[in-house]
């Protein structure tokens, strides 16, 4: 199990079980461990997504799909606690989920 800090600084985990999952559901997220870890813990924005999930957004150039966005869905269950659903690789965050959190340009 790997834990990493969210934009909120709650601790998120990361378990065995729900990477073999997200393996079996997005197989191009092989070797790809490392990004999901970065995406969640300094996200390039946040988007509510459904029953009280989050979803930590960060845009990479290169990425097994090309230039690709990394979804990490996540919750947190309480200030100390949360835990990682699933993650994937998208073309652009949705257009349609409200995001609660963006990082300021400087």
């Amino acid at each position: 199990m790997i834990v990493v800090y969210s934009q909120n600084q709650v601790p998120i985990r990361l378990t065995q079980e729900r990477w073999e999952h997200i393996l079996r559901r997005h197989p191009e997220m092989a070797n790809q461990k490392d990004h999901v870890l970065e995406a969640l813990s300094d996200p390039d924005l946040i988007q509510q997504g459904d029953l009280d999930t989050l979803l930590a957004i960060r845009f990479y150039a290169q990425s097994p799909l090309t230039r690709k966005h990394l979804v990490v869905v996540y919750k947190e269950l309480t200030k100390t606690d949360g835990f990682v659903l699933t993650a994937y690789y998208t073309a652009a965050p949705s257009k349609r989920r409200v995001i609660v959190w963006k990082r300021s340009r400087s």
